[in-house]
């Protein structure tokens, strides 16, 4: 039986992006130099094959400081976490590595600065989300206000309209966090903001591919973990730049063939935290049942790279 034939765009820059590499680096180095096990508070990065892999290779994944041995070495994840859990570590004399992205560390470093020059804190981002609790931990309890939405602006109480100052977290989608500075700027004139929104450089690449990409589909898959809020934004950007189906899959055993039923056009992106292996996985899945012919929606080219943590690179 001949196959339908189907034109599958493929999104560049797709998958990890400088921050996610260097972090799984640092948890493979970590187990070359002190050997297994090595200690890793939170999942490195969100997604469940890489944090598979490395358990595999030695990593015990755990969600507090307190759930590991004082005499084995610990890495915080890349997500970044409060100033609580470095200053515990050290009271325990344990060795740790903080595999924190270097673009969320200058959200970090901002927050503070802002905070020394008097300034109260308002963050964009959403709760919970392991980012927004390590930026808000970098301040004392209650001196960060977090705003999700233009709704949250409108209600937010503030010590002083004269002396505030915004942070946003690295994976927000680029248009929502625009509406939700602009209503900040006209609730609160006075507010000082960073040069440009802190919206990482890998966020912003892989939302432009979607846009650019889906208004051509059919249909489009993001390649990513439930948890994975860049990931999540790519599905939300999709959706409101025309493609009519767009959907989150963590892998090829997760596409629905049923809604794809009748496709001519298809879209393939992948969160900054999905290695190209499964993307790689969902195409071939594609090959197995239509005639496919890809093609490249490329924005952006990415060569941007983060050391690792000197205490990796020295000899044990």
């Amino acid at each position: 039986m001949t196959k339908p034939p189907l034109t599958l765009y493929l999104a560049a820059p797709r998958g990890f992006c400088a921050g996610v590499d260097r972090a799984i680096k640092i948890v493979e180095m970590a187990i070359e130099k002190w050997g297994a096990p090595v200690y890793v508070r939170h999942e490195i990065v969100h997604n469940k094959f890489v944090v598979d892999g490395l358990r595999d290779k030695g990593a015990v994944f755990v969600e507090e400081l307190t759930e590991c041995p004082d005499d084995r070495p610990v890495i915080f994840s890349a997500h970044g976490v409060p100033k609580s859990v470095p200053a515990a570590a050290q009271a325990r004399e344990m060795i740790y590595v903080d595999a924190t992205c270097p673009l969320v560390s200058k959200v970090h470093i901002e927050a503070q600065r802002h905070a020394d020059n008097g300034l109260q804190m308002i963050m964009i981002g959403h709760a919970g989300h392991p980012e927004t609790v390590g930026t808000m931990g970098q301040l004392p309890d209650g001196d960060v206000l977090l705003v999700e939405t233009v709704e949250d602006v409108a209600e937010v109480t503030v010590r002083d309209p004269e002396h505030l100052a915004f942070v946003t977290q690295t994976t927000l989608s680029v248009d929502d966090t625009t509406d939700i500075v602009a209503a900040l700027h006209d609730r609160f004139p006075a507010i000082v903001g960073p040069h440009k929104e802190d919206i990482c450089y890998a966020t912003t690449n892989r939302q432009e591919a979607v846009k650019a990409m889906a208004p051509k589909c059919d249909a489009m898959l993001v390649v990513g973990a439930p948890n994975s809020s860049n990931s999540k934004r790519l599905v939300e950007v999709g959706a409101r730049a025309g493609c009519a189906y767009a959907q989150l899959v963590q892998r090829a055993t997760d596409i629905d063939w049923r809604a794809l039923d009748g496709i001519t056009s298809m879209g393939i992106t992948a969160g900054a935290s999905a290695p190209e292996v499964l993307i790689n996985e969902v195409i071939d899945a594609f090959r197995d049942r239509y005639d496919v012919t890809v093609e490249m929606v490329e924005t952006a080219v990415e060569n941007v790279e983060f050391k690792v943590p000197r205490v990796l690179r020295e000899p044990a």
